[in-house]
């Protein structure tokens, strides 16, 4: 039996592998280097896997065309990040007398594609709790998750047979996680409601901006729009700006994502979307990569970037309390009424405890009977 504090000296080193793992793209860092900074248990397997993890960072893009090096390794570091130690102590803290001496259940996973390592919390939520997993993995995204649980169970082979990974129709499990969109998830409840449950829907960031924003919060909320294209939901789809607002120093932050329209399927969609506006004479202010159109919609189409103007903030706080459902993360400068937002720029470092839909996945499988 494998105890929660080695789980969690288990993922801390697994941590500690994608860091290096990132490093690595700008310094020499040999595999053996590699495998003597984190202590393993399985050299032959963790020395097959890690040739495999280089070899797909190398050529991700003819997996994924949206899986690009720069932005797989922004998800892998960040990913890294989240495992140190004094994180997942944090994280655990309050569940750390509930999560040993349980029976061990299987939870079912569909796991989304729109990222790369987009179900790695779910599988780390379930492992850490010392319960199996089942995930039906996207066609999108099924190489490296597969991948880095070599490497886990090359540093802790007490896991090994507590994961099964999947492409086929999910079975013999006691309780599911499903993410998709919202036409998906109506599937997911018909399917899987008479089992514990949690379906995830469509939602997305959402940035409420004042006129007051420093250079660096700009910089920061064009790394929240347009890091992975924007197919996260937590990429931020939606900006509330007041009346009057200057979009000049926006538009300058966002330069550093220009050579985002040398991308041919981003280039295509910003091309399409462009063409539909100009054909039915729809207003839109075009920047030469991105399209912003004031628009009561949350999510936007790739390329597009949906704003609302405000006159006063406390009716705009009174307004987002009631779509709670369909906000992923809140994004502002400064507090917004009642609700907890987060800085500009952090809305794709999400922390352990930053629950997708806003469900504390952790409670929901110690709950389960």
């Amino acid at each position: 039996m494998i105890f929660l504090n080695q789980r969690k000296k288990a993922f801390s080193k697994l941590g500690e592998y994608l860091i290096l793992i990132v490093e690595s793209q700008t310094k020499k860092i040999s595999a053996e280097v590699i495998s003597k900074k984190i202590s393993l248990n399985d050299s032959n397997r963790f020395q097959e896997a890690h040739k495999l993890i280089q070899e797909y960072i190398d050529s991700s893009t003819r997996h994924n065309p949206w899986f690009t090096q720069e932005f797989l390794l922004s998800a892998i570091k960040a990913i890294g990040e989240s495992l140190f130690t004094e994180n997942l102590n944090i994280w655990l803290n309050k569940y750390e007398n509930s999560i040993d001496h349980r029976e061990r259940k299987t939870i079912g996973v569909v796991m989304a594609g729109n990222l790369p390592l987009v179900g790695f919390h779910d599988y780390l939520t379930i492992l850490i709790s010392g319960n199996s997993i089942c995930a039906k993995l996207s066609h999108d995204d099924n190489k490296l998750l597969p991948l880095l649980n070599e490497i886990l169970i090359a540093i802790e082979p007490e896991f090994d047979g507590m994961v099964t990974f999947t492409q086929e129709k999910l079975t013999d499990f006691d309780a599911i996680i499903a993410t998709g969109s919202d036409n998906t998830a109506r599937y997911f409840e018909y399917y899987f409601g008479k089992y514990p449950n949690i379906i995830r829907k469509n939602r997305n960031g959402v940035a409420v901006l004042n006129g007051n924003e420093t250079t660096a919060e700009l910089e920061g909320l064009a790394d929240d729009i347009f890091m992975y294209f924007g197919l996260g939901c937590r990429s931020v789809s939606k900006l509330f700006i007041p009346k009057g607002y200057d979009f000049k120093e926006l538009f300058s932050s966002f330069k550093k994502y220009h050579y985002l329209e040398h991308h041919s399927k981003y280039a295509n969609n910003y091309d399409y979307n462009k063409a539909v506006f100009l054909v039915n004479k729809i207003k839109f202010i075009d920047n030469g990569f991105v399209l912003l159109k004031e628009d009561l919609s949350f999510s936007s189409p790739i390329s597009v970037l949906y704003f609302e103007y405000y006159d006063r903030i406390e009716d705009l706080t009174k307004w987002i309390e009631t779509q709670k459902d369909k906000i992923q993360c809140l994004l502002s400068n400064k507090t917004i009424g009642d609700i907890e937002c987060l800085p500009l720029g952090k809305a794709q470092q999400p922390d352990l405890w930053d629950y997708a839909d806003g469900i504390d996945t952790l409670q929901f499988i110690l709950s389960l009977k």
